[in-house]
């Protein structure tokens, strides 16, 4: 299993990222006020347009360190990959499947079924830890529909009705969230997803939460040789991370919002964190990036279980073993691919 090693966050946008020898620089201003072994890390995350110097990124493309710039509201701007070694066998099965309606039915199903399940994971557990806080009638309700959900999933024969069950089980998953937040509630609500853009403090946690977990998957795809812009579920589009997409939905609800919903509740982040544009959109200020992505570095190094595999490993590193069980899959070593099931 590959070593989870540590993410660099530039949280500024005035800071500009040097090579020098084997170490990444960090400068502002022409002043040097940081440097970090490139042997530590494994990906570099730059918020702004500043920038990084040609020596740097082609040392993170043959070092496979990802570097991924951000706007300065954290919405994905480009990611530096260098040469693909992967199994040029892997990547041709994988593109086969792709077009192929039914094969890529079963994938895309099984990768939903996840996401449906472990949504109904958030709603049960909230039930079982805070019944007194919560209407546990409403929300066993949503987790009996989630369920069923789960049914039809499993029989679903194509993939317009797989695209409707999920939009359906999202939306009735999103209906209860706000049920969730238990601190703040003068300060935070949830109503609607909102994306493009955030239009208030919950949707912008829970957007550039996303987006973490977005590069974090197409590293874990790249590293096991496949494609992160081929999927199953998600249709190809330029640009668009269409694989990696589909391993989010998996982990969207375990890996994000129940991480959103615990800054608000122990109030590691509150409303002085955010700012908000002429247009109403609402993002994280520098602090309030600097706490989260603070927090998304401790989460990322607690140790679980692996559902699937048994073994013990950080949530950082569940992108990777997904990704390794999609690739034996499509090496016909498993009869289909085991999604992440939460417990």
């Amino acid at each position: 299993m590959k070593r989870l090693l540590n993410t660099l966050y530039v949280t500024s946008p005035n800071r500009y990222l040097s090579l020098d020898g084997e170490n990444v620089v960090v400068y502002e201003k022409e002043e040097e006020i940081g440097r970090v072994p490139l042997h530590n890390l494994e990906m570099i995350v730059t918020f702004g347009y500043t920038g990084a110097s040609p020596a740097l990124m082609g040392a993170c493309a043959s070092r496979h360190i990802g570097l991924v710039f951000l706007s300065g509201n954290g919405r994905f701007l480009a990611r530096v990959v260098g040469e693909s070694y992967g199994n040029v066998n892997l990547r041709k099965e994988q593109y086969r499947r792709s077009d192929n309606i039914q094969a890529s039915l079963n994938i895309a199903k099984n990768c939903i079924a996840g996401k449906v399940y472990n949504s109904r994971w958030i709603l049960e557990r909230a039930v079982r830890d805070y019944p007194l806080r919560i209407d546990t009638e409403k929300l066993k309700n949503k987790s009996l529909f989630l369920a069923d959900s789960l049914t039809k999933i499993r029989n679903c024969v194509n993939s317009d009705s797989l695209r409707g069950l999920e939009g359906e089980a999202a939306t009735v998953y999103f209906s209860v969230l706000d049920d969730l937040i238990l601190q703040q509630k003068e300060d935070f609500q949830f109503t609607v997803r909102s994306r493009r853009p955030p239009l208030d403090e919950v949707n912008a946690m829970l957007s550039f939460a996303y987006t973490l977990l977005t590069s974090m998957c197409a590293t874990a795809l790249e590293t096991v040789g496949l494609d992160p812009y081929v999927g199953f579920f998600h249709t190809d589009r330029p640009g668009r991370k269409s694989l990696a997409l589909d391993m989010v939905e998996e982990l969207r609800s375990v890996m994000a919002d129940r991480f959103v919903l615990t800054l608000i509740n122990r109030k590691v982040i509150n409303k002085s964190h955010f700012i908000r544009k002429e247009n109403n959109a609402v993002f994280l200020d520098d602090n309030g990036r600097r706490e989260f992505l603070t927090a998304w570095q401790k989460k990322k190094q607690e140790m679980i279980t692996h559902p699937f595999l048994g073994e013990k490993l950080e949530w950082g590193m569940v992108p990777f073993a997904q990704a390794m069980l999609l690739a034996r899959y499509l090496r016909d070593d498993l009869d289909e691919y085991p999604p992440f099931f939460w417990k």
